[in-house]
């Protein structure tokens, strides 16, 4: 019987070069592709479910770590490879810690797809080296000479974390830092995806735990 795999990005192209890809591995078999998270779950909801799920991290709609999260809550046996350009500390982190069992860059080799394929399925996990580093430094924070650094969070970001870790309305904070309300919304949009989090509440939670900032 060959592994069955389900393919989530919201590149049409993309999804279309990777389910060619995998369809040549005698292994394995594509039964579907979905354009993000949502689409992935309601077709596992009619029991089109997959051993294994191709998972893109930025997607509209359900992104990689909402659908990573709700795959881990709901049927943990399906494994997470999670595919992604960006190879940042934080989202290989946040992907992990919502359940992706391997973590692969979307420029990789067609043999490391397979490999990483193949070490799902005999050993449930695939982790390179460079990923085992990031996720023993996430394990032991004090090991972080500089967290601010290791998430590449720049001077304004940093600004936008020490008001969000107080009852200030996202409004409120664009008045502080003198900016729009839609420019805190890009502000927070890419500290939740540096930090690997998704509420405001959680981020809040990770700045305190690698003590960026103190309550």
């Amino acid at each position: 019987m060959k592994t069955t795999i389900a393919i989530v990005d919201d590149h049409e192209l993309m999804a279309r070069a990777l389910s060619g890809l995998v369809q040549k591995y005698d292994a394995y078999e594509v039964l579907y592709e979905a354009a993000n998270g949502e689409e992935l779950i309601r077709r596992i909801k009619l029991d089109m479910i997959p051993q294994i799920v191709l998972l893109d991290i930025n997607m509209p709609v359900m992104d990689g770590y909402e659908t990573a999260m709700w795959l881990k809550n709901n049927h943990p046996e399906i494994k997470i490879l999670a595919l992604s350009m960006n190879d940042n500390e934080a989202s290989i982190i946040g992907m992990l810690r919502n359940g992706a069992h391997g973590y692969l860059l979307k420029g990789c080799k067609p043999f490391e797809l397979k490999q990483a394929l193949d070490s799902l399925v005999e050993r449930g996990r695939y982790y390179t080296d460079f990923v085992t580093s990031q996720l023993i430094k996430s394990l032991n924070p004090e090991t972080l000479q500089d967290p601010v650094a290791a998430l590449h969070l720049n001077e304004r970001e940093m600004d936008f974390v020490r008001l969000a870790c107080s009852d200030l309305t996202y409004v409120e904070i664009a008045d502080k830092m003198c900016v729009s309300p839609r420019t805190v919304d890009g502000y927070r949009e890419s500290v939740f995806q540096k930090m690997g989090v998704k509420t405001r509440v959680t981020m809040v939670m990770e700045a305190v735990r690698l003590k960026i900032v103190e309550l």
